[in-house]
């Protein structure tokens, strides 16, 4: 999916947050009106910790946080009209559905309930009970929730309670709306039938979206881009395809999946944005520009694997033995071990992905020989 608004709506300019053991260092990304934004890394990079700085819970050292124009840097988080929903939902176990819901709008007593839930914002405080419900059937309704709003949480599946912490944030309207590994609990099931639900709800409403998550196949089923976290950084942002297909370190392609990354060095001559890359004597075309001693990544799917040389006009042919076979279900990765040219003993593993249907037709074992080729566009140099 992608925006159709393309305004400048947050905006995060040198953010640093230092803690004893960890920090958030000099980050600086926008995020469209509309736009459902991905930040994506693994435990401890630091995205919980970006999320809840844009929300008002950590104050930074440095930088300055602006949503919608206005600069809310060291604006209280009740008062900047943001929802963020947890991991763990933090439902309220004594409540039923409704009240859990209705919770930020029906509150008597705003302190003691923002010293608990700062996050609710100061909407509704002035609302009529027909008017609390009303907005509270309401959302319901959007995330399909209403035959349970006289259940208690604890009655709920773990995808249930996450649709009511969905709602007890929507509810009161929130400006920008964080997801802190909202799938995570899930079973694989769930997992997908509720990222279905997230994509049909933001499309219903057109909230601005930030979605933490550690898995890559999430962030690209959801994202309509996605910055990537490393160590307290952002070591790029994009859309999902070309952080797939172009990561711009070696971080970045291992985090994503890619499972053949090596280094090579570049002949003197490049022709027509075509290089030669050296490896270990092998000779590899590539489209690239960069010269020296660099990266080169050939993602699985890319390596065409075959009981004999193909004829075509595959530029990388390389003939070589099967050493390990994984079967992943509907696809077997197939390593392939290419004799090197460097007099080293040993070989070039390249991890190959074919279909089950191929890995049947071709019927391969261990120590057979094959060919395998990819084309030099399929060759990611970085």
């Amino acid at each position: 999916m992608t925006t159709n608004n393309q305004r400048k709506y947050l905006q995060i300019h040198n953010l640093q947050l230092n803690f004893k053991s960890f920090s958030i260092k000099h980050i600086t990304l926008t995020v469209n009106a509309g736009e459902y934004f991905v930040l994506l890394g693994p435990t401890g990079s630091g995205k919980t910790v970006l999320l809840e700085t844009i929300a008002g819970l950590h104050t930074p050292q440095e930088g300055q946080i602006i949503l919608n124009g206005q600069d809310i840097t060291h604006t209280a988080p009740e008062k900047r009209g943001i929802g963020f929903v947890y991991q763990d939902y933090a439902l309220f176990p004594h409540l039923t559905v409704a009240e859990n819901i209705t919770f930020g709008l029906a509150a008597k007593n705003r302190s003691a309930i923002q010293r608990m839930f700062p996050l609710l914002g100061e909407k509704g405080v002035k609302r009529s009970q027909g008017e609390i419900e009303k907005q509270r059937n309401a959302i319901a309704k959007l995330l399909r929730i209403e035959h349970l709003l006289q259940r208690k949480p604890q009655s709920l599946s773990g995808g249930e309670q996450q649709r009511v912490a969905l709602a007890r944030a929507l509810v009161v309207e929130p400006r920008l709306m964080l997801l802190d590994e909202p799938l995570s609990a899930l079973d694989p099931e769930r997992r997908e039938e509720l990222q279905r639900e997230l994509l049909r709800i933001h499309k219903t409403i057109g909230t601005t979206i930030i979605h933490v998550t550690h898995d890559f196949e999430e962030a690209i089923s959801l994202g309509d881009r996605i910055a990537v976290m490393h160590n307290g950084q952002i070591v790029q942002i994009g859309s999902s395809e070309s952080i797939f297909r172009q990561p711009k370190s070696e971080f970045v392609a291992r985090f994503v999946g890619t499972r053949n990354i090596f280094q090579a060095e570049t002949a003197k001559n490049i022709t027509n944005g075509t290089a030669i890359l050296v490896h270990r004597g092998l000779k590899i075309s590539a489209l690239t520009t960069l010269k020296g001693k660099v990266h080169y990544s050939i993602r699985p799917e890319d390596i065409i694997v075959s009981r004999k040389k193909l004829s075509s006009s595959v530029r990388n042919c390389f003939a070589g033995k099967v050493s390990a076979i994984t079967n992943r279900g509907m696809l077997v990765y197939i390593t392939v071990e290419v004799p090197a040219n460097d007099n080293q003993t040993d070989p070039i593993p390249f991890i190959c992905a074919i279909t089950r249907r191929s890995y049947d037709e071709m019927s391969l074992n261990i120590g057979d020989t094959v060919t395998i080729s990819f084309k030099a566009s399929a060759v990611h140099v970085f």
